[in-house]
């Protein structure tokens, strides 16, 4: 933990790195033997904050806290939109109807935002087997081959409808909002259907270990305790009380975070959770106010929450209050000052009010602090949920019956360097280069020629335009990627590496990847298969390149025999833990309602209320640390 910190760190924040900056080439001439294969994920110790008891004086009951939050339908200024609505199934989304995004991301040469909001599969659409892969080749291994069928949308999970935020109501789940006739494309006929997110939903399962979250980064390793930006916003202040009487503002950076930085968009975020301009203090003062999980049903033996259950009834018998005060220091929610936001968006401290407005921007210290509670919970409930226990982790810690010869097979191929070569970027046991340990270790990677951040890939899924990702910048002006931020290291003869950012996604773990489709960060491919064959015509365009038409040097992977994707899918199969697929402890959950479109087709829908469609709900009942039937996947 840093407190104070300077804006010298704020632009790419390797100072965490600890000045260990070190560059791999991974080109055929310097590999004299297969890498080994990857280690059982049991040997890498689980990131954790440095100085976490800072903020934190009792981490079950934090654990406690996260796991609520993330399952609390009323987080969402709906009240039905959960962190874990995006999240309920191996930690991804399986949903299938009003599932789409136009192409909101689009950028013109300038980088300026040019969003398509055109459908190709329309709003409230079912999707169906036939419609994937969404870019279909003539011939599957030439990328250069004529297509059959394209579309830049994307499969990803939908949110929340077109709404401005007024105010809480007090001791209801629902925001006071104004409804808006939805201005990104999310309408039939005049009727709002629920917002769909840009990009595909990765899983939060086994996300602890990445260095930084989301498909572009920019959930930054240190949480600075309001929302994703870490050392990247110099404003970011959280309030910490030196005495009943006084407050102080305090900058802090929390390393090893990065799910703290995750969990705290999503609830401000107008595509997903919130109306906008919902301040998270507001979101603070509404759970607060109300009971943990109050339309919900918690299983007496689950694993986390079954202490506090009141089966059959819905609810904790533990109010966010009372969780909060369980779990975190006293200094960061004991004052009996307050804090207000003033208009030009800065704070100050404040006495005590007897008779304030509820919709005043005065915010108790457990409220405007509710973000920091918010992130720490979250990410240490989320960081239970590790998959560890696969056959290929059995395989690699010594049953050498755990796995199949075809999956065998699949994993020396995987590692191959003349053939399959996936491990360069699917690297260590945490099988991606975004991890804690590989970006540590060595932040920068050079691929043939070209300078790019450690973990991150362009496989040609899409054109760059569609979705810069990784080369976008912050809001603060700066770089997502961090080797923009840098000097470029040399790559021959003292000439500087190009530096390679656009289109770039960060690389995925692995693990539970038959559990995850639809896949890539458009969600555009269902079936593992096609994964491999994307692979194996290394990608679906012929050319990749930057906004500024630099060329992007292609990924060439090799499979060329259907035998070796057999092997490959086979160890692929082995990389699942059926402690998620059966939801089995620490996999088990709360009941929830999922939002699953609206009555009708692309074409027409049914009006309710404030000129939305109706809503359709898919109930997933609460189970124990015993699990319960697996869940149905995507299309099934």
């Amino acid at each position: 933990m840093i407190t104070n910190p300077s804006k010298a760190i704020t632009i790419i924040g390797l100072a965490l790195i600890a000045g260990n900056i070190f560059f791999l080439q991974t080109t055929a001439a310097q590999t004299s033997a297969d890498p080994a294969r990857p280690p059982s994920l049991k040997t890498v110790p689980v990131p954790q904050p440095s100085n976490l008891e800072y903020f934190v004086k009792n981490k079950h009951m934090a654990i406690v806290l996260g796991k609520a939050l993330f399952w609390d339908m009323h987080v969402g200024t709906d009240g039905l939109t959960a962190c874990a609505t995006c999240h309920f199934n191996a930690g991804a989304d399986s949903r299938s109807k009003n599932q789409v995004n136009p192409g909101l991301n689009r950028v013109l040469h300038d980088a300026s935002l040019a969003p398509d909001k055109e459908f190709d599969y329309g709003p409230n659409r079912q999707l169906v087997s036939e419609d994937f892969p969404f870019r279909e080749l003539s011939n599957k291994l030439d990328r250069s081959s004529a297509p059959l069928r394209d579309s830049n949308d994307v499969v990803s999970s939908q949110g929340v409808f077109a709404m401005i935020f007024k105010s809480i109501k007090p001791g209801s789940p629902v925001d006071n909002v104004r409804h808006l006739l939805d201005d990104a494309g999310f309408r039939i006929n005049h009727i709002n259907v629920r917002r769909v997110e840009p990009r595909n939903a990765p899983t939060v399962i086994n996300a602890v270990f990445n260095f930084r979250n989301f498909l572009d980064g920019r959930a930054q390793n240190e949480f600075n305790g309001i929302n994703n930006w870490g050392a990247r916003d110099p404003d970011a202040h959280v309030y910490r009380a030196r005495s009943a009487t006084r407050l102080e503002r305090e900058s802090i950076l929390i390393d090893n975070a990065s799910l703290a930085s995750a969990a705290v968009a999503p609830p401000t975020n107008t595509l997903e959770m919130s109306a906008k301009n919902r301040p998270f203090p507001m979101i603070g003062r509404k759970l607060i106010h109300t009971r943990p999980l109050v339309w919900q049903k918690i299983h007496p033996q689950d694993s986390v929450l079954g202490d506090y259950s009141r089966w059959p009834q819905a609810g904790l018998s533990k109010s966010y209050q009372e969780l909060i005060r369980a779990a975190f220091q006293p200094q960061w929610w004991q004052s009996a000052k307050r804090i207000k936001i003033l208009t030009n968006g800065n704070t100050q401290a404040v006495n005590f009010r007897q008779h304030r407005d509820q919709d005043a921007d005065e915010f108790s210290l457990m409220e405007y602090n509710f973000s920091l509670f918010f992130g720490l919970a979250t990410q240490l409930y989320m960081a239970t949920l590790i998959v560890d226990d696969t056959p290929y982790d059995r395989f690699m810690a010594g049953d050498a019956t755990a796995i199949s010869d075809a999956a065998i097979r699949g994993v020396d191929l995987f590692r191959s360097q003349t053939r399959g070569r996936c491990i360069n970027c699917h690297e260590g046991a945490e099988l991606t280069g975004a991890s804690v340990t590989r970006v540590q270790a060595s932040p920068i990677r050079i691929r043939d020629g070209q300078a790019f951040d450690r973990g991150f890939n362009n496989i040609g899924i899409r054109p760059s335009s569609e979705d810069i990702a990784l080369g976008g910048m912050d809001p603060f002006g700066q770089p997502l990627s961090y080797t923009r931020s840098m000097i470029a290291p040399d790559c021959a003869e003292n000439r500087p590496c190009p530096i390679v950012a656009d289109g770039f996604f960060k690389v995925p773990g692995l693990r539970n990847v038959t559990l995850t489709a639809p896949y890539f960060h458009n969600g555009g491919t269902a079936l593992l298969r096609d994964v491999l064959d994307l692979y194996s015509r290394g990608g679906d365009f012929p050319e990749l390149t930057q906004l500024d038409d630099s060329m992007i040097m292609p990924l060439n992977v090799l499979f060329n025999s259907e035998t070796e994707k057999d092997d490959l899918e086979a160890w692929l199969h082995a990389l699942t833990d059926e402690r998620v697929r059966n939801r089995q402890a620490p996999f088990d959950h709360p009941q929830i309602f999922i939002p699953n479109g609206h009555p009708g087709d692309e074409n027409q829908t049914k009006a309710g209320l404030f000129g939305n469609a109706v809503d359709q709900f898919i109930e997933i009942p609460a189970v124990g640390r015993e699990g319960g039937k697996p869940l149905k996947q995507f299309l099934e």
